[in-house]
């Protein structure tokens, strides 16, 4: 698709709000700016922001696909978003959803036969006291229910644009988009001063009821301008600096002078003591030292120390650990082999090799009838020699 002229000039002007080594930055509104043209973010529009920045398409679609604002596909005029989430779901939002669903037969992020809405449920629409709410092209409708829901939309196909609950007067999706991308809105009644709702001033009334205020405000303290705040930074910095330097004391130390800890805050505390450097004030940052001790010991007193020490601590050889004797493992293992060669007839590995054959059988035959003729041998031979010999085995202790 080739886009307007107009775009391409609205494009130029939103690159120029930003640096010349920032202008990647404009990416956000370029956006929004194709999909008022278009009604979407498509591969074109992908591609023209990418032309317009110098990006690759791959680093503009990875913007595109993370923000739920940029449609990957057309959309209808009117964007209808029913808040789904836990309070609004609670008052009555899911049968909202699910009664427009039906009515209008799409689901989420559908869009009608005639291209007038499109329907999609919303995670969190930032109005939680006023739930449950419905947004179209993101002005709100306050406390809605099925019905009121139903009449918003039948009024939106039919060519009506119903005054949110709100701010101005609807507009359509690309039109919002514009604004979106940072124009205003020329439209009569784009723009109307909506005052605060009874939810929202809520707490205020609560305070007033109950007497509640805060400590040392005065409600008809003017605002400053900004260059009168800067002003007064200045005269407070300028007075910082007028103070005479605080008497210091000689403590031996070449370390620079460091405030008592309160005097930071925690989160530079914590800074200066993970990433320390030669201007960090504090004792353990390279290039500072520590004060001495005055009374270092004398090198001979450090020697004879250093050699009582090594005497005391003999180090290990190459070979083996310290303490372990290969005379002690040997027997442990003789011991070993013996016991294991005892209880299950095994041959020990120190016995010698003939032995072992002379009582080996031959074949597999041979050791299945030596093993038949040792069970025979201790089988009892009657049922009642059995018995005879569990009584017996019962009764020993």
């Amino acid at each position: 698709m080739s886009f307007t002229e107009t775009t391409r000039e609205r494009a130029r002007e939103i690159v120029a709000r930003y640096p010349a080594d920032r202008a990647r930055s404009a990416l956000l509104p370029l956006l929004h700016l194709v999909q008022s043209e278009e009604g979407y973010v498509s591969p074109a529009g992908v591609e023209f922001c990418a032309d317009v920045l110098g990006l690759n398409k791959a680093q503009v679609g990875a913007v595109a696909t993370f923000y739920t604002m940029y449609k990957r596909k057309p959309t209808g005029d009117y964007l209808v978003s029913v808040c789904t989430n836990t309070m609004c779901n609670v008052l009555g939002g899911q049968e909202v959803y699910d009664t427009l669903a039906e009515h209008l037969g799409v689901g989420h992020d559908e869009t009608t036969a005639d291209g007038k809405v499109t329907l999609e449920h919303a995670e969190c629409l930032a109005a939680c006291d006023y739930g449950p709410v419905m947004t179209v092209n993101y002005d709100f409708f306050d406390g809605v229910d099925p019905q009121t829901a139903l009449g918003v939309v039948e009024e939106l196909r039919s060519g009506g644009r119903p005054m949110p609950t709100r701010g101005a007067r609807l507009c359509t999706l690309k039109e919002m988009a514009v604004q979106l991308a940072g124009f205003a809105d020329e439209r009569e009644g784009a723009v109307a001063d909506g005052g605060p709702g009874e939810p929202t001033l809520r707490g205020l009334r609560l305070a007033e009821q109950h007497g509640i205020s805060v400590p040392g405000y005065d409600p008809n303290t003017p605002i400053r301008s900004k260059a009168e705040a800067d002003a007064a930074a200045a005269r407070a910095k300028a007075a910082e600096q007028a103070k005479p330097a605080p008497a210091t004391t000689a403590t031996g130390s070449t370390a620079p002078d460091v405030k008592a800890p309160d005097a930071k805050s925690p989160e530079v505390r914590a800074a200066e003591t993970r990433q320390p450097d030669a201007r960090t004030a504090v004792p353990d940052a390279p290039g500072t030292k520590l004060p001495a001790d005055p009374t270092p010991p004398a090198p001979r007193d450090a020697r004879e120390a250093e050699a009582a020490g090594v005497a005391a601590n003999t180090p290990a050889g190459d070979g083996k650990p310290a303490g372990d004797e290969a005379g002690a493992q040997e027997r442990s293992l003789k011991e070993a082999a013996a016991s294991a060669g005892a209880g299950s007839g095994l041959a020990s590995p120190d016995r010698p090799r003939e032995e072992r054959a002379e009582r080996a059988p031959q074949s597999r035959a041979e050791n299945s009838a030596v093993a038949r003729e040792e069970r025979a041998e201790r089988a009892p031979q009657s049922w009642a020699e059995t018995r005879t010999v569990a009584s017996e085995g019962g009764t020993k202790k």
